[in-house]
């Protein structure tokens, strides 16, 4: 975190005012996650985190998947991630965390789908059989971005879940995936950031939502 904010007060005046917003009110949100008491409150901090730094303004009318977005997004970090941060923060801090995750199907839509009665238990079984599959693929094939995609996918169901009233706060009920997410979010989200700082004046990252207004 430290290394994050010194790069982004040492360059900062060089950025477009829409990108130092987006990066801005990313790193808000990471400061707010550091002093949480409580996996739910961090984990939404994280989530909020993430959204500052990928979400952009579409025209009126378009529409988008959310989850589209942010994979989109995840391929384009990936892919500038020249100086291997992402790459390692995948393969050597949290391969463990990131594998149980995977396994874990209390971050698994289908799963829920079933119990709402949706689906039946067999089609979210299979459903589950072939993630599990893909994933293995990715994780022996070290494709980074291609794990990530599959991790925030899980995490997008966690954050649905939580966000949308479908989890008690600090409940000991299907906990641990909310730990581990915090714990790779807590890591990943700065290192998105900083490939996002080295790459500003490369790519368009878009007009945030909800620009900044000064008050009369």
């Amino acid at each position: 975190m430290e290394e994050l904010l010194n790069f982004y007060y040492e360059n900062r005046e060089s950025y477009s005012a829409p990108f130092r917003l987006r990066i801005h009110r990313a790193i808000s949100w990471l400061k707010k996650a550091e002093s949480c008491e409580d996996d739910d409150t961090r984990f939404i901090a994280l989530w909020i985190a993430f959204n500052a730094a990928y979400a952009r303004e579409l025209e009126a009318g378009f529409a988008f998947s959310e989850r589209g977005t942010f994979r989109q997004f995840l391929h384009l970090v990936c892919a500038l991630d020249k100086d291997g941060r992402i790459d390692k923060m995948v393969w050597q801090s949290f391969s463990g965390s990131i594998r149980l995750l995977l396994d874990n199907r209390y971050v698994f839509q289908p799963f829920w789908d079933f119990h709402n009665g949706k689906i039946s238990e067999v089609a979210w079984q299979e459903d589950f059989a072939r993630a599990k599959e893909k994933a293995q693929k990715a994780l022996a094939s070290r494709s980074t971005d291609n794990v990530l995609l599959i991790v925030f996918d899980r995490l997008y169901t966690l954050r649905n879940q939580i966000m949308h009233g479908g989890a008690t706060f600090a409940s000991k009920a299907n906990r641990q995936q909310l730990k581990d997410a915090c714990a790779i979010l807590q890591t990943c989200v700065p290192a998105i950031l900083h490939v996002m700082q080295q790459h500003h004046a490369r790519e368009d990252w878009g007009q945030p939502f909800y620009p900044f207004v000064k008050e009369n």
